[in-house]
């Protein structure tokens, strides 16, 4: 039975925008919140490239990058080759080539941290931070990382330009901690190993450089014995030096080049 003109010509329209809204896909739509948090296991191995041209082909189980360089498509892509991706972001200083360093007011911007455009974050004022982060790690989540890598949690050990203490870098560090859980992200320590005792049942991993140059491995021991993969690298001892510890502590060392580009060797 054929329809009276009329009504075809109220029907046409309204195909029309059916049609088009089924064909039409919003990119990069947030990836739906995750039920289960990732926990990696001691010895677990990695790669860790925040410079250079990603190389998607190393053969390790974790990658960790850099969250504001790369698009959502280069996390699943890694993904589909099996990978967990940990989100790299500083949350302990300003970087000033962040496209939002503007949002970061200048009071709360410290001494240098030792790396060129990098300063220490004055990391009491959690009412200013607190939004600041928590559009980064909402990045971090709507991207598909798996976890978030937070740099420079450990101020309060370095010449800041701040009064900070040890409460002040434990306040903090459990709220960093909290913002990625509440967004299914797991999250790591990074570094501030004389703190580890307090926070290791804030966090699901540990991050950490140099532990062996300055002796301190040890100190990394409760996040194993909690079933925490450690993160390690070595930049200036050779592996034939650091990896006998690393193996015995359950270590997941390698030794890399500061640049972090895509070259590494394993324990």
């Amino acid at each position: 039975m054929s329809l009276p003109a009329r009504t075809r010509g109220l029907l046409l329209p309204l195909v029309a925008l059916l049609l088009l809204a089924g064909c039409t896909a919003v990119p990069d739509d947030p990836v739906p919140p995750r039920t289960t948090r990732w926990q990696p296991a001691p010895g677990t191995p990695w790669q860790w490239q925040l410079h250079g041209r990603l190389d998607p082909a190393v053969d390790v189980p974790v990658y960790d990058i850099d969250g504001f360089e790369h698009p959502r498509s280069t996390v699943a892509d890694l993904q589909r080759r099996g990978r967990k991706v940990i989100c790299y972001l500083s949350t302990g200083a300003w970087e000033e080539f962040r496209p939002d360093a503007d949002e970061f007011p200048r009071e709360l911007l410290g001494r240098g941290n030792g790396w060129e455009g990098e300063r220490w974050l004055d990391i009491r004022r959690t009412d200013v931070l607190e939004p600041l982060m928590a559009k980064r790690f909402d990045m971090c989540r709507d991207k598909g990382f798996d976890a978030v890598e937070p740099d420079n949690m450990d101020g309060y050990a370095n010449d800041t330009g701040f009064p900070l203490t040890a409460a002040d870098q434990l306040r903090y560090n459990r709220l960093i901690a909290r913002m990625a859980h509440e967004r299914g992200l797991a999250v790591g320590l990074k570094n501030d190993l004389d703190q580890i005792p307090a926070l290791v049942g804030d966090f699901d991993f540990a991050v950490n450089e140099q532990c062996a140059q300055y002796g301190e491995c040890e100190a990394l021991r409760p996040f194993v014995e909690a079933g925490k993969a450690v993160f390690h690298v070595e930049y200036e001892v050779p592996t034939g030096r650091f990896c006998p510890q690393a193996r015995r502590l359950g270590l997941s060392s390698m030794l890399k080049r500061y640049e972090l580009d895509a070259w590494r060797r394993p324990c």
